[in-house]
């Protein structure tokens, strides 16, 4: 069994925060999948199944995913786990894959290394980052700008569609396939495309 999990924060206020594009990337992949929705309060938040994937977007708030993740990961028999966050260390519009690594001072990230460790696949998600250091935790609980908002949909798509391959394949073969550098805001040049064409 495979666990992806979108990270984000519960509840209409935080639906467009910059910190919950793992929610929105979820929301989209499943969309059509038509997948079948498992109730278990203990969870403590909302879990799919599509045969042999789970998809969970924990309601435990950011800075407690791990207790979410670790619940899903006890009951079933999950083998494998890829998760999906925002990233203010790289550009907005990029897209990087890779398997473990350090959490970055991403505090879903620090909650699910303490309860399961390192050994899963991320998908990081730039968000880009305030002028300030003092004024990320703001910056990552506030929505998308307009301009931002014009690119989101093919941001999320791109990742959807990252995200069926990493599913089939491991981190390294998929990052040479879906990785971008840049910004997929930006027109990519053929050396950032890679191995895509």
């Amino acid at each position: 069994m495979t666990l992806v999990v979108g990270l984000g924060n519960p509840g209409p206020a935080y639906k467009n925060n910059r910190h919950n594009i793992g929610f929105m990337v979820i929301d989209k992949f499943i969309y059509d999948l038509n997948p079948s929705k498992v109730n278990k309060s203990s969870f403590n938040a909302e879990l799919y199944k599509s045969s042999k994937t789970l998809f969970l977007k924990p309601h435990t708030f950011m800075n407690n995913s791990g207790l979410s993740v670790s619940a899903v990961m006890k009951y079933f028999d999950v083998k494998r786990v890829i998760v999906i966050h925002d990233d203010i260390e790289i550009p907005y519009g990029s897209v990087r894959i890779k398997h473990g690594g350090g959490n970055g001072g991403h505090n879903g990230l620090k909650s699910i290394d303490a309860h399961i460790g390192r050994d899963y696949d991320r998908m990081r998600l730039g968000i880009s980052k305030p002028a300030n250091k003092e004024e990320v935790a703001d910056f990552v609980l506030s929505n998308f700008s307009k301009k931002e908002n014009e690119c989101l949909p093919k941001i999320i798509s791109y990742a959807s569609k990252a995200l069926e391959y990493l599913l089939s394949h491991n981190a390294t073969e998929c990052a040479s396939k879906y990785n971008i550098k840049k910004s997929l805001c930006e027109e990519p040049s053929a050396q950032d495309l890679g191995s895509r064409f």
